[in-house]
This record gives C-alpha cells, structure tokens and sequence, in this order.
C-alpha cells in the first residue's frame, strides 16, 4: 500500500517495530525510485510488559495457544501512547491501521486525523445480504459460538466500534470480484469505502514479490525446483492461511484425502482457527472435481479471469485505480477543509 501511494507521489510513514522492520525494509530500499516518498519510524514493541518473551513481535511468533495470541493483542493496544507522539509530531494527512488495532481511531481522533481502517476482506452479518449465504454453527469459528464473553469477543465489537467511528475503509479487494458486497458496504451500511487492491499487483517482476514476507527457505527452493519438473496446472496448491488451527485428526483426513484423489499437490500447514470437520471422502472429491472433473476446464477459466480482472482493476483507469486517485482526492479535500478552519 505505502508503494501504492508513493507510486501517485504521496509521501508515507511506515510505522513498525525493531524485529517487524527487516521484512518491510528490503522491499522499500529495493525500489529506489519510491525511497523519497516512503519513510519508517520504529517503535519498540511492548512484549514483556504484556507477559511476553522478548521479540515476540508478530503472530508467527505466539500463535501457540490463545492466550499468547490475546497477551499479543493486549501489547499492542501498549503501542498508542508511542503513536500519539509521532502523530502529534509529524501531522499527517491520516492514519491507515489495521482493523486489529481499535483504538487506532480514537488515537487519530485526538489529533483530527482522519482513521482509516484497512481490511484484506469486509466482515458481514449474514442476514440481510445480497445472495443466498447458508452457514451452519459448526462452520462458525470456535470465538462466534461460545455464548459467554471473551477477551476475544470484546476486542472484536471494539473493532466494529471503531471502524463504524473511523473516517473509513481501504479494502485489499477489487469492485469487479464482489460489485454487490461493495455496493452494499457503501449504499446500504453507509460507509466510506475504497478498494484499491489486490495491492500485491503493485510488485511487477519476480524479484520484488520473492522480497515480500520473510527469506524463502531450502524447503521453498526444493518445491519450486519440484514445480518446475511438473506440466503446467498439473497440481494443486493447498493453504488455509497463517489463522486457523486444524486438529490432528483435521489433519490426518485432509493428507489421506490429498493422496487418495490421485493429484499432485503443495500443501502448505500451519493455522490457528478452528471450524467444521471435512472428512477425506469430501476432500478427495473435492480434488477430483477441481483437477479433473467435468467442470474443471470451466473452473480454471473462471480463476484465470478473475485474476486478469484483478490485474485491470490496478493498471490506468481501473477500478482500483480510480478508487485510489479519489482516496487522494478526498484527503486533499479534507487538509483544505481543515486549513480554512
């Protein structure tokens, strides 16, 4: 996102903390064209005063057990106070946090500065939605179906306050993959939104998107080596992201269904949030029907069209492009504003 804005000559501050900077860092000095416009300021992170080891800065860190991840989240609401000085020394146009940082809004606040939330994906109720969305309980993470209140549960309608009392949104989405989700999240929930992604896009040749994240590892190299050696959309890649926690029988019955539907895979472990129970008969099947079932070709073309869209959304007069120039716009808007009064 801070290449993003560079890239329209707005100058950043990327704000992080010692052992978080390294992985940010690389990516921004590798593009010396946006060094000007992209500046950080570093922050210790509060890890023992929160019951933590030191270092532990990131949730790779302390997603062993729930309660390290809420000691996690209770060190960062220990980040403001050092927050509000750079806000109250620097005075920025606004101020993008993430949507796990609720009291990011009431910091900017202080200063007039608007708060803008940034999502990777928009949270919705269920009810009252465009389409038909069937979920049952069990689907449902473990968090939304305990009935008594949580630290978890709290800190989650303190992040609906916040982003309801926050200037608005910055999605990490295009309008062309959920039109009707976007209009509803504008016209219907009333609030500011822009999307300006896949902001990933913004990383043109292989070299800036090996810098993103953290150093591949020989395991990385040996399952590109191995890909390589395969026919083109000839396997199929299996992730669940770095939140969600699957059990050992969870396990155990997605392996057996990967190796019983007969297709070559990458299957990539590590998770944190629980939900239903999927049986290898289901996976298998699964695998069959996006590998070599009857709608497969048709799959593939959808995917593949999807993800040329996403690349027009962010190129010249895109979607996310144009969303992008009228963020800008309105922040402008809102500094002129400001110095009238």
């Amino acid at each position: 996102m801070a290449k993003l804005f560079g890239s329209r000559g707005v100058k950043t501050t990327i704000i992080t903390t010692p052992a978080n900077a390294p992985l940010i860092s690389k990516s921004i000095r590798k593009n010396n064209d946006l060094a000007t416009e992209i500046d950080f300021k570093i922050i210790n992170f509060p890890s023992v005063e929160a019951g933590l080891p030191e270092g532990c800065e990131n949730l790779d860190v302390v997603a062993t057990s729930m309660e390290m991840t809420m000691k996690f989240f209770k060190a960062t609401t220990l980040l403001r106070e050092p927050l509000e000085v750079l806000l109250g020394e620097s005075k920025p146009d606004c101020l993008v946090a993430d949507m796990f940082f609720p009291w990011a809004t009431d910091a900017a606040a202080k200063f007039g500065i608007p708060r803008l939330v940034f999502h990777g994906t928009k949270p919705f109720v269920v009810p009252n939605l465009p389409g038909d969305i069937k979920l049952t309980r069990k689907q449902l993470p473990d968090f939304i179906q305990q009935e008594e209140e949580t630290e978890f549960t709290m800190l989650s309608k303190e992040m609906q306050q916040a982003e309801i009392r926050s200037f608005g949104t910055l999605v990490n989405s295009f309008y062309e993959l959920e039109p009707a989700y976007a209009d509803h999240y504008r016209k219907v929930l009333a609030r500011r939104a822009w999307h300006i992604g896949p902001v990933s896009l913004c990383n043109r040749n292989v070299e800036d998107k090996a810098l993103r994240g953290k150093q591949a590892s020989i395991d990385e190299h040996e399952c590109l080596k191995w890909l390589n050696s395969k026919k083109p959309s000839s396997v199929i890649y299996v992730c669940f992201g770095s939140l969600a926690n699957l059990c050992s029988a969870q396990l155990r019955e997605i392996s057996l269904g990967l190796e019983a539907s007969g297709q070559q895979f990458i299957w990539v472990q590590w998770s944190r949030v629980g939900g239903d129970f999927v049986k290898r008969e289901a996976i298998e099947k699964a695998v069959k029907e996006v590998m070599v079932g009857d709608k497969a070709v048709e799959m593939r073309s959808r995917a593949k069209a999807l993800g040329q869209m996403a690349k027009r959304a962010v190129e010249e007069r895109g979607s996310s492009y144009s969303d992008l120039n009228a963020f800008i716009e309105e922040l402008s808007l809102q500094r002129c504003l400001k110095g009238r009064n």
